[in-house]
């Protein structure tokens, strides 16, 4: 028994999900003296590899992780879409998802859900007992349901995000000191509302793990000069879910996942650049910086990270390619995308996902062509700006990647066999005892 009993009636099992993004389950195993804590959990719990969804991209990922559904239901395909029948590019926001949350799904049955710091989340929900929205939130104050929530969460000294341009200084040390700081005031506004005690699911996100991986990681994998600070920084987030567990009773199971995994980046791949250069893409102006900028001759273009599309008659509004040349004309697309080498001389694109193959459901119709999953060391971008070469560095030394997301439970009865991000919403569900309509959700439980 933790240190706090439910204050009212037991009413079903309860969860406590802390998101921890983009952190690698190769990272926790490789270093249990780093993460006790989480290998502690595993060890009497649960804890495995899991994998992210098509594409491993955060602002797809979490609608996708908190919905059940994969990006052709949620309508979310990444940090930039496009409107339909339209150059138009918009940010996706939380108004853009569509699909309950599992905390809609939750409230719905007559249980209370606190949620903190979930990317893609913004305007915050008043529907549901309190939200903070997260990653893309304007403000602290117009992340917050309300005024005396917004109060409290200032006086712990919480921010939306990190100040992640302080990560592109060649000095990382300011970089360093914020994100500490940011995880520090995240941690003290979770452990004040788990002490609430009122809630029947928490689901709260430390986001800061993904900016640390973008700029540190590449320190950790070749042992440069922040490589110690970044294990520390770790170091600290595991004691931070160690006093969580410590927080909760036998009642109450603990979820830790991450929406994708890292590793080392080494060059940065301008997909538009080499399009342009191929001659699929074509500038309508030489003063180009957006999608709506491009040539009625263009055959294809590139959204990040790593979708394309076909440029085609009668879906956008100067399509070129006609629709019954369109598997041929990407065929041909996937066959020069497949020839394409970096410096190194290794291929660049791992693999080609074509769209009907990893979106399906009622909003498929801004869905990419093609995803491109890249090798190891490459991060697609999609600029639409002059660039002076395809492959390029920048102040970045980390990237996502599909595989190697990681899950922990103090569950010991969850199945970690072929596990992706679509499962943890029914997981969550089975463990609460909700009696939701799952006949829309894309995973399946893993509770055995």
């Amino acid at each position: 028994m933790g240190l706090f009993d439910r204050l009212g009636g037991d009413s079903g099992g309860r969860v406590v999900f802390l998101g921890i993004d983009g952190v690698p389950y190769g990272l926790i195993a490789e270093h249990p003296d780093v993460f006790p804590n989480l290998t502690a959990i595993a060890e009497s719990g649960s804890g495995g590899q899991i994998s992210s969804i098509v594409p491993p991209e955060s602002s797809a990922c979490w609608p996708a992780l908190t919905t059940g559904t994969n990006p052709g239901k949620t309508g979310v395909y990444g940090f930039q879409d496009r409107e339909s029948e339209s150059y138009d590019t918009y940010v996706p926001m939380g108004s853009h998802v569509s699909g309950p949350r599992v905390w809609d799904m939750v409230t719905e049955e007559g249980r209370d859900a606190s949620v903190f710091n979930v990317p893609v989340t913004f305007p915050p929900s008043t529907r549901i007992q309190r939200h903070v929205s997260g990653f893309l939130s304007p403000s602290v104050e117009e992340a917050s349901s309300d005024a005396d929530l917004r109060r409290s969460i200032e006086g712990f000294g919480y921010q939306v995000d990190v100040n992640a341009k302080l990560g592109h200084d060649e000095d990382k040390s300011a970089f360093i000191t914020d994100a500490e700081k940011t995880i520090a005031a995240r941690h003290k506004t979770f452990r004040h509302y788990l002490q609430q005690d009122d809630w029947d699911l928490f689901f709260g996100v430390y986001m800061t793990t993904d900016r640390v991986n973008h700029f540190l990681f590449g320190d950790h994998a070749t042992d440069g000069e922040y490589a110690d600070e970044f294990l520390e920084f770790y170091h600290t987030l595991d004691s931070y879910i160690g006093e969580i567990r410590e927080l909760l009773d036998s009642d109450t199971t603990l979820i830790v996942a991450s929406d994708h995994g890292f590793t080392h980046l080494t060059r940065e791949v301008y997909l538009n650049e080499w399009l342009d250069r191929e001659g699929w893409l074509e500038y309508a102006t030489d003063d180009h910086d957006e999608l709506g900028d491009i040539d009625e001759s263009t055959r294809a273009y590139s959204l990040i990270p790593g979708r394309v599309f076909l440029n085609v008659d009668g879906r956008e509004p100067g399509g070129t390619v006609p629709e019954a040349e369109y598997e041929s004309v990407r065929d041909e697309l996937i066959a020069d995308l497949e020839a394409l080498t970096g410096p190194d001389g290794r291929a660049v694109c791992r693999e080609i996902v074509r769209g009907e193959e990893a979106f399906s459901g009622d909003e498929t119709e801004i869905a990419p062509d093609l995803v491109i999953i890249p090798a190891d060391g490459y991060d697609l971008k999609a600029g639409f700006t002059d660039k002076d070469e395809v492959f390029a560095t920048g102040p970045r030394n980390g990237m996502h990647k599909f595989e190697n997301a990681c899950l922990f439970s103090t569950s010991p009865e969850l199945d970690l066999t072929d596990v992706d991000l679509l499962d943890i919403v029914p997981t969550i569900l089975d463990l609460m005892d909700v009696d939701a309509d799952t006949h829309r959700l894309d995973g399946a439980s893993l509770v055995a």
